[in-house]
C-alpha cells in the first residue's frame, strides 16, 4: 500500500477515535499515512477520495448503532464504492453484552456488501468469548473485521491492532498481483 488510507469512525466515548489512531500509527510506523475522519464531522463523499477505507464503530449496549453512523447508514448504501477496499474494525463488550458482540460491525458491513466494494481484513473469533454476533460467519469463525473489547480484553488491543495491520499489508499485496 502507498496511497493514503481514509479511516472514518464514529465515537461517543472516544474509544473508538483511540484505537484508529493506534491504527494510524501502525500504519505510520510501515510508511503510510492513514487520515483519520470524525464521521460527524465529515462528508460521506470524502469516502470517494480514498482507494483504501478503514471504518470504525462501537456496539451500544444490546446491539446498538452508534448514533452518528446510524445518521448516515441509508446515504452509505448508496455510494458508488467500486475499486475501493474496506477494512472494518468494531468495538464491544463480549461479556457483558456477548449476545450483541460488535454487532454494529456487522451492520455497517450489511450497509456497505451492495456498494461495489472489496472486504479485507476479517479477523479470527479465537480469543474471544462471546454467544453471537451479526459480524461474524456462517461457521462463527471470523469476524468481518478486527473485533476489539476494551472493556475485557484491552491487555491484547495493541497486539491486535499490530497483528491486523500486518494482515491488511498481505492481503493488499496478493490484491494487487
Amino acid at each position: 500500500m502507498s496511497n493514503t488510507i481514509g479511516l472514518f469512525y464514529g465515537t461517543d466515548t472516544s474509544n473508538t477515535e483511540m484505537i484508529g489512531q493506534k491504527i494510524q500509527q501502525q500504519f505510520a510506523e510501515l510508511g503510510d499515512s492513514v487520515e483519520l475522519h470524525d464521521v460527524k464531522d465529515s462528508d460521506i463523499q470524502t469516502m470517494l477520495d480514498y482507494e483504501f477505507l478503514i471504518l470504525g464503530i462501537p456496539t451500544w449496549d444490546f446491539g446498538g448503532i452508534q448514533s452518528d453512523w446510524e445518521d448516515i447508514g441509508d446515504a452509505l448504501s448508496e455510494l458508488d464504492l467500486s475499486g475501493k477496499t474496506i477494512a472494518l474494525y468494531g468495538l464491544g463488550d463480549q461479556f457483558g453484552y456477548g449476545d450483541y458482540f460488535v454487532d454494529a460491525m456487522g451492520w455497517l458491513h450489511e450497509k456497505l456488501v451492495n456498494t461495489g466494494a472489496t472486504f479485507v481484513g476479517q479477523w479470527s473469533t479465537e480469543g474471544y468469548d462471546f454467544e453471537a454476533s451479526r459480524a461474524v460467519n456462517e461457521d462463527k469463525s471470523e469476524f468481518i473485521g478486527l473485533a476489539i473489547d476494551e472493556d475485557q480484553q484491552f491487555d491484547l488491543t495493541d497486539q491486535r491492532v499490530e497483528q491486523w495491520v500486518i494482515q491488511l499489508y498481505a492481503e493488499q499485496a496478493l490484491a494487487a498481483a
